[in-house]
């Protein structure tokens, strides 16, 4: 009968492996960022009831694409913006409606670079509620993550 003595390589080998599979775990166990379009924003209104989609989205990790309108100025780089769905929002024309806006403040320090006609896309966690603006009433708020250029898929 053959026994298996541990050796001092393979217990470290069955250190690493467990790294290894805890790692993998954590990885997997990051919720990925639902993608919100402004079909669905749009749909929240005064009178929108708790079950309906948008209303869902409260405390969710989200991505919405988009145009930045800053709220800094002189700045080539933001830590607050609005997000809207058409470029120049808000710049020569009327401000959309509330629920059509999204306030992003970015978290942990971030920045993001200033652009005006650049679309992008920014991960966060969203929340209903209303924020004044120099702009208007908004209906969004957003803890932004990550601001990236958008990518048409």
């Amino acid at each position: 009968m053959m026994r298996f003595l541990p050796t001092k390589n393979s217990t470290r080998t069955l250190a690493w492996v467990g790294i290894f599979f805890a790692a993998q775990a954590l990885y997997a166990a990051a919720p990925a960022p639902q993608s919100v379009g402004w079909s669905t924003l749009k749909l929240l209104t005064s009178s929108t009831p708790a079950t309906s989609p948008v209303r869902q989205l409260d405390g969710k990790l989200v991505s919405i694409p988009g145009f930045m309108v800053p709220l800094e100025d002189d700045a080539q780089e933001v830590t607050e913006f609005l997000l809207v769905p058409y470029a120049g929002a808000c710049i020569h024309v009327p401000p959309p409606p509330p629920n059509q806006m999204v306030y992003v403040k970015l978290v942990h320090g971030g920045k993001a670079k200033m652009s005006f006609t650049e679309p992008i896309v920014v991960t966060g966690t969203l929340k209903i509620s209303n924020v004044k603006s120099p702009y208007g009433d908004v209906s969004y708020n957003l803890d932004g993550e990550t601001v990236k250029p958008y990518v048409e898929q």
